[in-house]
């Protein structure tokens, strides 16, 4: 169990603020928001490279269609997402001014480089779109490349000042409760915490991408668009999805044993386990109330089998702090139970698909499967905000775990309320307008028929299509 800095030192002092509960939910607000836009960032980019690169190795002009019309999703997502982490770079310092104060020595190379990476993107994604007619296709298709790295490499870095915050490490604090001895690199990438959360995240970029892009066509299969065009644009999103969504249950067997050994309440408030039990059952569903869970399923020694890989181990209880050191305990637990009954249903989804794919060498043809592709996108969307919710709403009382708690690190301005309200109308607009855009780009007539280009070294050869039915 990590043991809290703060025993040591001067502890913070709550600010007095009526308004916390408030100021917690703008930045939900800003992350539900966010979030989705960084999955795009980590996984979109590599797609259109990938059909990019599809096209410089078969000439295939459907190949070429495709990214371009891609790459104008990419910008409108990309410019939704720098207006959405603008307003989260300010509400750290206008939100939490103690915090950055406090620990912005510690994690401040993370944010540095995140900024770097930033406009190393804007910079190639600018050259990126005004060069599909003025480069060559390969020289074209190099620049995708630091667009593709920069996305992971900003993901990366805010990540790790995540993991940091769940698992503080890289300084120390002296008896005026002040940051001292501060080692950066140690706290933000020696952090063993932090590479599960990494791993987990860039795997649900591909799911919510994938299946959010894929279920856009699979709509369009439903009201008879379907064409070559259409079964690679599904096809190519479907397949990162269904690739990464199997995965996506090993890892987080691997968060869960971390969370266990790392944030033991945490992993208590997910389960709703009141007291400490050796061979801990594992609760579906119910409902946690006095200690205990009403109306849930129990399966016996479960939770310690799988937070520890032993049924008879020892799982530490809810009731070993105090009651205002404890997380929403149903909320955590609604949304852990949300995160992995959604996962399970997508990862079992992809094996279908795959399945199909090595029996019959094509994707599922009923109704059914489009009609469970357009439902996948969504769900995976509410599957990323409730992992996200588990996350940061089981870590509470803290904002750094064990060290600062969220009170002492809030501001104390009154016009929390004020601000909470004009940022909700602000994304409201935003999310209208990125709406209206996307629908306007699907509405597009598709360009006449190209001829292929020719490379720097010759004609590229067009290979026989793939995808036919």
């Amino acid at each position: 169990m990590t043991i809290p800095l703060a025993a040591t030192a001067a502890a913070p002092q709550p600010v007095a603020q009526a308004y916390l509960l408030e100021a917690r939910q703008m930045q939900a607000l800003s992350f539900i928001v966010h979030i989705p836009l960084v999955c795009f960032g980590i996984a979109f980019p590599a797609l259109v490279a990938f059909v990019e690169w599809r096209y410089l190795r078969t000439g295939d002009v459907m190949y070429r269609t495709l990214a371009r019309r891609w790459t104008r999703v990419m910008v409108t997502l990309f410019a939704a997402g720098v207006v959405t982490g603008t307003v989260l770079s300010f509400e750290m310092g206008l939100l939490w001014p103690e915090f950055t104060a406090t620990f912005g020595s510690v994690f401040g190379l993370g944010f540095a480089i995140e900024g770097f990476s930033f406009f190393l993107e804007a910079i190639f994604l600018g050259i990126y779109v005004y060069g599909w007619d003025r480069l060559s296709p390969r020289l074209h298709f190099l620049c995708s490349i630091p667009i593709v790295i920069a996305g992971m490499l900003g993901s990366f870095m805010v990540i790790a000042v995540n993991g940091w915050m769940n698992h503080p490490q890289g300084f120390k604090l002296d008896a005026q409760g002040r940051v001292v001895d501060v080692r950066p690199v140690q706290a933000l990438f020696a952090n063993t915490y932090f590479w599960h959360e990494l791993v987990h995240m860039y795997l649900a970029g591909y799911m919510v991408t994938g299946f959010l892009v894929a279920g856009a066509y699979a709509i369009g299969r439903l009201r008879g668009r379907w064409g070559r065009y259409e079964r690679t644009a599904l096809l190519v999103p479907l397949s990162a999805a269904v690739i990464a969504s199997p995965m996506q249950v090993v890892v987080g067997d691997w968060a869960a044993r971390e969370v266990a050994t790392k944030q033991p309440i945490k992993l208590a408030a997910l389960e709703g386990l009141g007291e400490t039990t050796r061979g801990a059952p594992e609760h579906l569903l119910g409902y946690y109330t006095d200690g205990h869970i009403v109306g849930g399923i129990a399966v016996p020694r479960l939770l310690s089998l799988l937070a520890f890989h032993n049924p008879d181990a020892t799982v530490q209880g809810l009731n070993t702090v105090p009651v205002s050191e404890q997380p929403p305990v149903n909320v955590v637990r609604y949304a852990f139970q949300t995160m992995v009954g959604i996962g399970t249903l997508l990862a079992l989804l992809a094996v279908v698909v795959l399945f199909v794919l090595w029996r019959r060498h094509r994707l599922p043809a009923g109704r059914w499967f489009f009609r469970a592709l357009a439902v996948a996108g969504p769900l995976s969307f509410v599957a990323l905000i409730a992992g996200w919710t588990t996350t940061e709403v089981g870590r509470q009382p803290w904002v750094v775990y064990g060290v600062m708690p969220t009170s002492a690190a809030v501001t104390g301005a009154h016009s929390v309320p004020v601000g909470y309200g004009v940022l909700a109308a602000a994304y409201a607009i935003l999310v209208a307008a990125t709406f209206w855009a996307l629908r306007r780009l699907a509405k597009v007539p598709m360009p006449p028929a190209e001829q292929p280009l020719s490379g720097p070294t010759g004609p590229i050869t067009p290979s026989a299509p793939i995808g036919q039915e």
